[in-house]
């Protein structure tokens, strides 16, 4: 039994000053308390945010698509640049770039990541020898950097609603039902005893995932794994709207809620344009939405319906997507600022009990460890041993106390005050430093240097 004392530690039940975490041989929390324990780390100890939502390869992408095209851009001319870089990487390339994220995720205060991940096969779409090599690759990635990870192998068997073939382009992401679960399968039989690992799947959309396929991908799941997460992109742009209601007549949440049994182990990405039944029914469910406002903002995608999600009650997380953020801090500040922009408003999610910051953190906290299917996400005995440590001398936080502390992290500033990372009881970062953050970041350059030229406009 290892027992850290902190300046301050946010509890379920408020704050502590100074407070004292014991922590298990098994990486959870064995008990919290006020006071001093028997080592000092100072600082500010939070719950470790979850990032609900990665596509790791995409970071390799961030800045190189800010140019226009000759007609007007959206998220469909951004999915055909990302179709053309996609096609240059081989494994070593993916497990590089996602020690590379992890590593940066790990260090701005995400301590778990759910990792939608649909780039399974060979550029021709030839599966690889293991079929579950691309799995593995990201997940020897989370293994060398710490970071907790929920792998979602994605289902991916159409190019459009109602079973449309696929594109050319789309051919490594190709898995019927059968094969996919192949992938859950054996990831489940290497990785499933391990604290720091869960699996799920991640049906890709209404659009890329046959009705029938998504039935049998569901049933298969549930004779794996009963409780593993499901997530799905869903309603991320109007034209996806407007071709679902084209197929079924129904909007993309509606016939989700019409033909699966939505809830908690749910995470519906982006949701974005929902009218205000579906909003109201899907809250009741208790899926999560994952919101990824960076990414969102990037694609020109739209906004989300926070306060009339949060007004029925809605759970949410946040994830960063594409990659053009690595912050969590990020992500909450512009899931605010885009409702205050839209409403013309200020604090938008804030209660009286609750400031805007606090809200949101806890909030995000609470759907991430839904969605990542990891019993974390609050400083409390039995959760994982997930911690953040905010250097509490940085002259941000100065005066600082209570949940001004989180407001002042969130919308105070852009330097990043996380000093030191624990995952499941061991730390990963400590005084800001990664142990192994200059090896990973050479790989990653010379992954760069030979996808220099890839075509991106």
């Amino acid at each position: 039994m290892l027992a850290y004392a902190f300046d301050r530690v946010l509890t379920p039940e408020g704050w502590l000053a100074p407070g004292r975490i014991e922590i298990g041989g098994d990486g959870r929390i064995a008990a919290v308390g006020a006071g001093e324990g028997s080592e000092r780390v100072g600082g500010i100890a939070l719950p470790g945010m979850p990032n609900l939502h990665s596509h790791a390869f995409q970071r390799a992408m961030a800045g190189l698509t800010e140019r226009a095209g000759p007609g007007a851009d959206s998220f469909w001319t951004w999915r055909e640049t990302m179709y053309r870089f996609v096609a240059r990487l081989d494994p070593n390339d993916v497990e590089a770039i996602a020690a590379q994220l992890y590593c940066e995720m790990l260090k701005a205060g995400y301590t778990a990541v759910a990792e939608f991940h649909y780039l399974h096969h060979a550029p021709d779409g030839t599966p690889y020898d293991d079929l579950a090599e691309m799995a593995g690759r990201v997940t020897r990635a989370a293994e060398r950097t710490g970071i907790a990870l929920t792998l979602l192998p994605v289902l991916y068997d159409a190019g459009g609603f109602g079973g449309a073939p696929l594109g050319g382009a789309q051919r490594r992401f190709a898995n019927d039902a059968e094969r996919l679960l192949e992938i859950v399968e054996t990831m489940h039989g290497r990785h499933g005893a391990r604290p720091d690992f869960r699996v799920g799947l991640a049906p890709h959309s209404l659009r890329a995932a046959a009705p029938g396929s998504l039935a049998a991908a569901l049933a298969g799941l549930n004779a794996i794994d009963a409780g593993a997460p499901v997530h799905i992109h869903v309603a991320e742009q109007t034209r996806e709207v407007e071709d679902c209601l084209a197929w079924c007549g129904r909007r993309p949440v509606e016939w989700l809620l019409e033909n699966h049994a939505m809830g908690p182990r749910w995470c519906l990405v982006h949701a974005t344009h929902m009218n205000a039944e579906e909003t109201r029914a899907l809250a009741a469910t208790g899926a999560v939405a994952g919101l990824c406002p960076t990414t969102e903002a990037n694609l020109g995608d739209g906004l989300f319906p926070l306060a009339a999600w949060l007004e029925a009650g809605g759970r949410l997380g946040i994830g960063s997507d594409s990659h053009v953020s690595t912050s969590p801090v990020e992500e909450l500040r512009w899931l605010e600022y885009g409702q205050r922009l839209a409403a013309r408003q200020r604090n938008i999610a804030a209660l009286p009990e609750a400031s805007t910051g606090a809200r949101l953190h806890a909030a995000a906290l609470d759907g991430g460890a839904r969605a990542t299917a990891r019993d974390a996400g609050a400083v409390e005995p039995g959760r994982a041993a997930d911690i953040v440590v905010l250097d509490a001398a940085h002259p941000l936080l100065a005066g600082k106390s209570g949940d001004t502390i989180l407001d002042s992290w969130i919308f105070a500033g852009n330097e990043n005050l996380v000093r030191d990372v624990m995952v499941g009881g061991r730390w990963v970062v400590r005084d800001g430093r990664h142990a192994e953050e200059n090896a990973i970041a050479r790989a990653f350059v010379r992954t760069i240097e030979r996808l220099a030229g890839w075509g991106a406009t």
